[in-house]
C-alpha cells in the first residue's frame, strides 16, 4: 500500500477487510462456486465468445458505412459520439488523455486546515478542539487576475496503514501527493487547461480531525464545507466540481446532500447512493454488510493521533447491520436515524440543482448497478441535467483496459476490448468546461450503454423510451417453474421458450414469483438469469420475503402463507442471439450475499408456484443512428495480457 499505490487502497478495504470474497473492486473476481458452475461449460462459452466476435466485426464495418464522413467542424471537445472514433486520440497508456495537451504549469502545493462548525449532534466526546478539514490544493500558474475553478476528490484512503493495520505494510500515501486514481489523472490532464485541484480527507482520516462519522451528517458538512471554502478563495471563479471512485465517489453524493453554492456538478463513478443501499437489496444482506462500518473505523483511522476521537454513530453504526438481517419484521430494517442520516440520494433530489455525470459498471459488484439507475432517471424527473456512462467493467473507471481485461466469462469478459472508452477524458472535458469555465453550450442529458457482447448505443434515457415489455407465464410458457428453494441445497431451474430473433434485453427484468412459506416464518429467493444455450451468465435478482414489495420496508411473513414476491434483476444490457433460450436459477442466497435468517431452518424455505416473468425489448437495427463506436485503443497498443 506504500507509494503510488493509492488507487488500490479501495481494493483492499472492499476486498480484504470487509471479507468480500467474490467481488474483489479491482477487476478480479474469486473462483465461486457459480463461476465454477459457468466454467464446467468451457466449450460452450468458447463457441459464444466466437459468435459475439463475429457478430462485432461485422456490426462494425455497418456501422462504420452508416456514420457520415463529414469532417466535424466545431471544438474538438464537441465532437458527437458518432464520430469520436475517428479522433487522432493518444491511446498509448491506460488511461484517456486529450488530443490538445494544456500549457498550465502546476504551482507547488499548498496545505489548508478549514475549520468547521458543527451541530450539536456532531460533536465528539473528549476532545474540546475544533473540527478541521484538511486539504491539499494545486494551482496552476494562470496569468495574473485569472480566475480559475477547482475539482476536488475526498476519500478516507490517504495517509493510513502501518501503524493502526497489522501486516498492510506502509502507510498510504498523504493528500499532498496525487492518489492513483483520480488525483493523477486530474493533476496531469485537466490542471494543465487551467482547473485547480484539490484533494482533502474526510474527518477522521488522514490530517483532518475529529471523529470518523462514515458516510454520516458529521462527515456530510466536513465535505460540504470543505467544498464552500474553494469556491470562495481569491483564485477561484466560484465554480467547484466533484470527482471520485467508489467511496470518493459516495462523497459526491454527500456534498450535494445540502450543497455549497459553489457545488456546480459532480462526478460520482461507483459512489453508492446510500449506506444501506450499498448492502441490502430487498432486505438480501451482503456479507461485508455485518462489519463495514468497524472496519473503515479500524482501517483508516491512526492509532497514534487523535483520529480516535469517538461520536456516538461510531458507537451506534456496527450494531444496525445485525437488527437489519434478523429481525426484520420487529423494525430492525425500517430506516432508524442512523441509516436514515446515511440516504443521500432524497437529500440530492430535493436540495441539489447543479449536474451530475454518473459513471457504473455494470458488473460491478462492490456497489451494483442498481444505484445507478433508475438514480439517472430520478435526476431528470427532479429538474437535474445529468449524464451517465455504462460500460460492462467492474469496479473500475471506463478507461482501464489493463483492468478490463481481467473479467471473466458472463461478468464481462465478452464485451471487452471495445468497453474500454479512451475517448472519455474528451467527454469529460467538454463537460467541466461548461459547467466549470462557462464554456460553450449545455451538454444533452444522455446515457451511453453497452451491450453484453460489446456494442454500444446512446439513449436519452435508460431504460430506452421506446422500451416494450414482453411477459411469460412461468407455468405456461417455461419449464421447471415449481419446486422447493431453501438452505438445505433444493433449487428450482427454469427454461423460457427458444426465441426465433435476436432479442435485445435494455432495462430491469422482473420476475414476480409466487411462492409459499414452510413452517418458518421467512425465506430468500436468489434467482441468476444464463443465457441456457451458451450457459453464459446475464445478470442477478435477490428478494428476503419479508421485502416481497421491494425496497426496504419489511412486511411480516407468517408460515404456511402464499405470497408474490416483486423482484427485479439489476440493471442488464444483454443480447440473446435467436435460437437461443433463457434459463432462472433459483437458490436460497448467492454469490457474497447471507442466506437468509430462515436457511438454517430444516422447516424453512419456500416453495415456487409459477408467476410471470417481464422482459424490457428494444429494437436496435444495425443502421441504427443510436450506435456508435469506441475508439479502437488497441490499433495504438497491444491488448494486456
Amino acid at each position: 500500500m506504500a507509494g503510488g499505490a493509492d488507487q488500490d487502497v479501495e481494493a483492499v478495504l472492499d476486498a480484504v477487510i470487509i471479507s468480500k470474497p467474490a467481488r474483489l473492486s479491482d477487476g478480479s473476481e474469486a473462483e465461486g462456486e457459480g463461476r465454477r458452475q459457468l466454467n464446467s461449460s468451457a466449450l460452450s462459452t468458447v463457441a459464444v465468445a466466437i459468435v459475439f466476435l463475429f457478430l462485432a466485426m461485422n456490426f462494425g464495418d455497418s456501422l462504420m458505412n452508416s456514420v457520415a464522413e463529414d469532417e466535424f467542424s466545431g471544438d474538438w471537445w464537441n465532437t458527437p459520439l458518432q464520430q469520436r472514433h475517428t479522433m487522432e486520440l493518444p491511446m498509448d497508456t491506460l488511461r484517456a488523455q486529450l488530443p490538445v495537451n494544456g500549457t498550465y504549469e502546476a504551482l507547488p502545493y499548498t496545505e489548508h486546515f478549514i475549520e468547521v462548525e458543527l451541530p450539536a449532534s456532531e460533536q465528539d466526546a473528549g476532545f474540546p478542539g475544533p473540527a478541521l478539514m484538511h486539504i491539499a490544493l494545486w494551482l496552476p500558474n494562470v496569468p495574473e487576475e485569472t480566475k480559475i475553478p477547482v475539482i476536488m476528490t475526498i476519500h478516507p484512503y490517504y495517509d493510513f496503514g502501518g501503524e493502526g493495520m497489522p501486516g498492510v505494510g506502509d502507510d498510504s500515501n498523504p493528500n499532498t501527493v496525487p492518489d492513483g486514481g483520480v488525483g493523477k489523472w486530474v493533476y496531469d490532464t485537466f490542471l494543465p487547461h487551467g482547473y485547480a485541484f484539490a484533494q482533502a480527507s474526510t474527518f477522521g482520516t488522514g490530517q483532518s480531525t475529529h471523529c470518523q462519522d462514515v458516510k454520516g451528517l458529521g462527515e456530510q458538512v466536513g465535505i460540504q464545507a470543505a467544498t464552500d471554502w474553494l469556491g470562495q478563495q481569491n483564485w477561484s471563479n466560484g465554480n467547484v466540481g466533484l470527482m471520485g471512485k467508489s467511496y470518493a465517489g459516495t462523497t459526491n453524493w454527500e456534498a450535494a446532500q445540502n450543497p455549497s453554492p459553489h457545488l456546480k456538478t459532480i462526478v460520482p463513478i461507483s459512489g453508492s447512493i446510500g449506506v444501506q443501499e450499498m448492502f441490502y437489496r430487498n432486505g438480501s444482506s451482503e456479507a461485508r454488510a455485518m462489519g463495514y462500518d468497524a472496519a473503515y473505523q479500524a482501517a483508516t483511522t491512526d492509532l497514534t493521533t487523535d483520529d480516535m476521537r469517538v461520536c456516538s454513530d461510531d458507537l451506534i453504526g456496527p450494531l444496525n447491520p445485525w437488527s437489519t438481517w434478523g429481525w426484520a419484521e420487529v423494525g430492525g430494517a425500517d430506516w432508524s436515524d442512523y441509516w436514515d442520516e446515511r440516504r443521500h440520494l432524497p437529500d440530492v433530489l430535493e436540495n441539489y440543482r447543479g449536474s451530475v455525470y454518473v459513471v457504473w459498471g455494470l458488473q460491478d459488484w462492490n456497489v451494483d448497478p442498481y444505484h445507478a439507475f433508475p438514480t439517472y432517471q430520478l435526476l431528470r424527473d427532479a429538474g437535474i441535467n445529468a449524464r451517465a456512462i455504462a460500460g460492462q467493467w467492474a469496479h473500475n473507471y471506463p478507461d482501464q483496459p489493463d483492468r478490463h481485461n481481467e473479467l471473466s466469462s458472463g461478468y464481462g469478459k465478452e464485451a471487452y476490448p471495445n468497453m474500454s472508452r479512451m475517448d472519455w477524458a474528451v467527454e469529460l472535458f467538454g463537460w467541466f468546461n461548461y459547467y466549470l469555465k462557462d464554456i460553450g453550450e449545455e451538454p444533452e442529458p444522455m446515457v451511453q450503454i453497452q451491450t453484453n457482447d460489446g456494442r454500444w448505443h446512446v439513449e436519452e434515457t435508460w431504460p430506452p423510451n421506446d422500451v416494450e415489455l414482453l411477459l411469460q407465464d412461468l407455468s405456461s410458457d417455461w419449464t421447471g417453474a415449481s419446486g422447493t428453494v431453501n438452505g438445505f441445497g433444493s433449487s428450482v431451474s427454469m427454461v423460457s421458450p427458444v426465441f426465433d430473433s435476436e432479442t435485445h434485453i435494455s432495462g430491469l427484468p422482473t420476475l414476480h414469483l409466487d411462492v409459499t412459506t414452510q413452517l418458518c416464518n421467512g425465506g430468500q429467493i436468489f434467482a441468476t438469469m444464463y443465457d441456457d444455450t451458451a450457459n453464459l451468465r446475464l445478470g442477478h435478482a435477490t428478494m428476503d420475503i419479508r421485502y416481497r414489495d421491494g425496497g426496504y420496508e419489511a412486511k411480516v411473513a407468517t408460515p404456511a402463507s402464499s405470497y408474490t414476491m416483486l423482484m427485479e434483476f439489476n440493471p442488464l444490457d444483454v443480447v440473446l442471439p435467436a435460437g437461443h433460450a433463457l434459463r432462472i436459477e433459483l437458490t436460497e442466497s448467492g454469490e457474497d450475499y447471507l442466506p437468509g435468517p430462515c436457511a438454517s431452518n430444516a422447516a424453512g424455505g419456500l416453495v415456487v408456484n409459477g408467476g410471470i416473468v417481464g422482459l424490457p425489448l428494444i429494437d436496435r437495427p444495425v443502421d441504427d443512428d443510436r450506435w456508435f463506436l469506441s475508439p479502437a485503443w488497441w490499433d495504438q497498443q497491444p491488448i494486456p495480457a
